[in-house]
């Protein structure tokens, strides 16, 4: 029987070590201090206590410093023995660090599980079991690529699509005139017209007028008119319409289709009028969705003509000085596919953009760019989320810009959170970057601390970047836009310092967050934050393990260094029992710094001084606050050699 008890006794107090040494490794994990948290979760590990806890920080301080292969095994432990428990960030943690080591199979199958629990998760829109790998890198929505998307307040219920802007005016196709009674059989929607709005953008806003009818002579029919391009003077328009006859009257081929035509326009005054129809259109085949390269020498457009690669390619034909046209050549296969290939955009650097069915996609189309007008052997690429969706995706245009950061333009899409059948979407994915800098300093002196370690920690616990401060003390980090981060600053001998900087949308902003470290060695001592105990008590606090550390820390730095440990206590209580429960704790604060691997011969002596040595006026029934009692609860770690 003695025996039984003795080992529930032996359980329980096992079991308390090791709450207290996880809260104490939590306590480190907190503060970014993931070398140290790795350490002590370990050692909880090591006896005995593998709970998901435990076993997901551990994978966390692996994975919040870049360690893929740490953060997979201990994640994949995690996997093994909680899977039915685990909260789904952590399998999404697990499939990140597998893909990181380059096991896109497993990754493959976890993120079938993840698809599963998770199946309204952004991170999982047009999830392919079949081509998961590729998928991932384009559906995925990148941290580093912060896209702001907007739904424009002059969305109707009908179908919005198509943006160009020129002179503070955005031109697209709508066909919200519903004062006409004719609708559009493939949708029962009324035709589509041009229509413009005024844009003014200022620094950190963009708004919008009212939708009209562009100011035009008969360029809007009773028919599809959409797509529009200007040239840079502002004096010539190319648009799309549905092949209409001199009097307004729609015109079919054979089978009873009707085609779209591509047209021009001139501004005269402050009309477009002078409509003229292009002289590669034909009745047997469309042609539409123009734009002009950047020095409006080349046309580019869409047509579904005979010889073509697929259903609908994208073609371009040369604008000659007398305004006459060469004939129309198939940008060739680095562009077009056997599928649908629409809407192109040319920007201001000669990307070219476009949308297709043909490649690689999230379903439907999707918008590409490629830089096949300066390489001819140019590959497209995907834009990925958040541009591309599992619907369709068209209709790209970067706004021209000075500013080599302005990335900020417009596209249209069906996707379903829209306020019509197609609408159009603002994007800005401007390079929006700040600097955070600073000096470490010791905080007793404002000596400079050259040699410094400072991390730029994320706002949910990741280490981006690690420098070391320079021989001024100074360090530096660019980093995004309104963003949250934390730099800590660690040194040999030295306490952390850490500071939170919050950064707004001001580029290039400059913020000063200078470090303050603290020494742990002063003459001859080691001097940390006071050990507290619990009145009467003489365990080691959770807090006060914390503390420890930092000797420990030290210790390690110098592996001749001996100590002699003092405590001491408050004045309450009877002088002998305040001399043993002061011994007593000098001795728990020794077998705590033994139990972390210091030699207990580096440790003279470890002696209770009782009440003996008070620091404030608080002795025997003299009447003070816990306050004051409690800063007389001390010990002091003497250097004896180094």
């Amino acid at each position: 029987m003695m025996k039984t008890k003795s080992l529930i006794i032996l359980f329980v107090l096992s079991s308390t070590f090791m709450i207290a040494q996880e809260k104490l490794a939590d306590k480190f994990f907190g503060n970014y201090s993931y070398v140290k948290a790795t350490e002590l979760y370990k050692e909880v590990l090591k006896d005995g206590d593998t709970s998901l806890h435990v076993l997901t920080r551990l994978g966390d301080c692996y994975y919040n410093n870049s360690k893929s292969e740490d953060a997979a095994l201990w994640y994949g432990k995690a996997m093994e023995k909680y899977e039915s428990d685990i909260n789904p960030e952590y399998i999404y943690k697990y499939i990140q660090s597998l893909r990181s080591l380059g096991n896109y199979s497993e990754a493959t199958q976890w993120m079938k599980k993840f698809t599963e629990i998770q199946n309204n998760d952004t991170r999982v829109k047009g999830y392919d079991p079949e081509n998961i790998s590729k998928f991932n890198e384009l559906a995925k929505t990148e941290n580093d690529r912060v896209v702001k998307l907007v739904n424009l307040p002059f969305n109707s219920k009908y179908s919005d699509f198509g943006s160009f802007i020129y002179n503070d005016q955005l031109y697209f196709a709508s066909s919200r005139n519903t004062d006409e009674e004719k609708l559009y059989s493939w949708n029962q929607e009324p035709f589509l017209d041009i229509y413009k709005v005024s844009v003014e953008r200022k620094t950190d806003t963009v708004t919008y007028g009212s939708a009209d009818f562009i100011n035009a002579e008969k360029i809007n029919t009773d028919y599809h008119e959409a797509s529009v391009a200007i040239t840079n003077d502002g004096k010539t328009m190319y648009f799309t319409r549905d092949n209409v006859s001199k009097k307004n009257k729609v015109k079919y081929d054979k089978e009873g289709t009707t085609h779209l035509k591509l047209y021009k326009a001139n501004l005269v005054g402050d009309t477009w009028t002078d409509i003229e129809e292009l002289p590669f259109n034909d009745d047997v085949f469309s042609s539409g969705h123009p734009t002009l390269s950047p020095n409006n020498k080349i046309l580019y457009f869409v047509s579904d003509r005979e010889g073509g690669l697929g259903q609908t390619d994208i073609y371009q034909v040369e604008i000659n000085d007398d305004n006459t046209y060469t004939e129309p050549i198939n940008l060739g296969e680095k562009i077009n596919t056997e599928g649908r290939e629409m809407f192109p955009f040319v920007s201001q650097d000669s990307t070219f953009y476009f949308s297709s069915d043909g490649h690689l996609n999230l379903g439907f189309l999707d918008i590409f760019k490629s830089n096949v007008i300066k390489d001819e052997n140019a590959q497209p690429e995907n834009l990925g989320a958040p541009y591309n969706s599992g619907y369709d995706d068209f209709a790209f245009f970067m706004n021209p810009s000075e500013e080599e950061n302005d990335k900020t333009g417009y596209f249209s899409s069906n996707r379903p959170d829209g306020q019509g059948s197609d609408d159009i979407y603002s994007f800005d994915a401007s390079i929006c970057l700040q600097t955070i800098k600073g000096i470490t300093r010791d905080l007793n002196t404002n000596d400079i601390i050259a040699g410094t370690t400072v991390k730029l920690v994320s706002e949910v616990g990741k280490v981006l970047e690690e420098v070391e401060s320079n021989e001024l003390g100074e360090y530096e980090f660019t980093v995004d836009c309104n963003k949250k981060y934390t730099v800590v600053g660690s040194k040999e001998d030295f306490k952390d310092d850490l500071k939170e900087v919050s950064t707004d949308n001001k580029h290039e902003k400059i913020t000063e967050a200078d470090l303050y470290l603290e020494p742990l060695v002063y003459d001859n001592q080691i001097v940390i934050n006071p050990i507290f105990f619990d009145f009467d008590k003489s365990n080691i606090r959770t807090d006060a393990k914390y503390e420890l550390e930092n000797i420990v820390d030290v210790m390690r730095t110098h592996p001749t260094m001996v100590i002699k440990i003092e405590a001491h206590t408050d004045s309450r209580g009877r002088d002998a029992y305040n001399m043993k429960l002061s011994d007593r704790r000098a001795k728990s604060t020794m077998d705590y710094i033994i139990s972390r691997g210091i030699p207990a011969d580096r440790i003279e002596s470890a002696i209770g001084y009782g009440e003996t040595q008070l620091l404030n006026k608080c002795a025997n029934r003299v009447k003070c606050s816990e306050e004051e009692h409690q800063l007389n609860r001390r010990s002091y770690f003497y250097i004896l050699k180094e």
